[in-house]
């Protein structure tokens, strides 16, 4: 599994490109990737409050795993962990700092 931007060039190792944001990107046509799982994605609420602030982020991450266990946030990691189990895996954000995001934790979740 790894972790890209969706504005990266599409690599011919990518397998199977996932998007995890709520929101479609910016610029991006549809049917530019395998599968959009937005519900995987942090909600409204919690994407606002941390508003990608670095100081922020150790709370963000608690506050995402935990929404991960609800009903739809939870079936959509099950999804994400059985495309895994088919082979590479990329996940896509359109965020501009990856490594302090949502798909960053999703990433190290599950490895």
């Amino acid at each position: 599994m790894r972790l890209r931007r969706v504005y990266d060039e599409t690599g011919p190792d990518d397998g199977t490109r996932v998007l995890v944001d709520r929101i479609w990107p910016r610029g991006v046509r549809r049917g530019s990737f395998d599968e959009w799982l937005k519900d995987v994605a942090p909600s409204t609420e919690l994407r606002d409050w941390y508003g990608h602030d670095p100081t922020k982020f150790t709370e963000f991450r608690r506050r995402y795993l935990a929404e991960l266990k609800l009903p739809a946030q939870s079936r959509a990691l099950a999804q994400l962990r059985k495309l895994e189990k088919s082979g590479t895996v990329t996940v896509l954000t359109a965020t501009k700092e990856a490594d302090i995001s949502h798909a960053k934790i999703l990433v190290d979740l599950l490895h």
